[in-house]
């Protein structure tokens, strides 16, 4: 199990991730505010603006204040200590 940081010193397992998603699309918004009410949301933004929304195989959303594209580069470094 792999596990990829998503800012802050919280990390998520990457195999269990279904998408990274921008929160600013109404959409996104309403998921969002679905997971708050079931209370399968998680929220890793430490009070930081939410950069990337996580969707996980658990339905659970997870908010991060990081980026995408940080959050892939993180875990293309994992595949790439595993490679050597």
């Amino acid at each position: 199990m792999e596990m990829i940081n998503i800012g802050y010193s919280c990390f998520v397992s990457s195999s269990r991730i279904i998408a990274l998603v921008s929160p600013d699309s109404s959409p996104v918004k309403r998921l969002i505010q679905e997971a708050k009410d079931k209370g399968t949301l998680i929220d890793a933004t430490y009070g930081k603006k939410t950069k990337t929304v996580i969707v996980m195989d658990s339905d659970h959303v997870i908010l991060s204040a990081r980026t995408a594209d940080y959050i892939l580069s993180k875990g293309e470094d994992k595949e790439d200590e595993n490679a050597e």
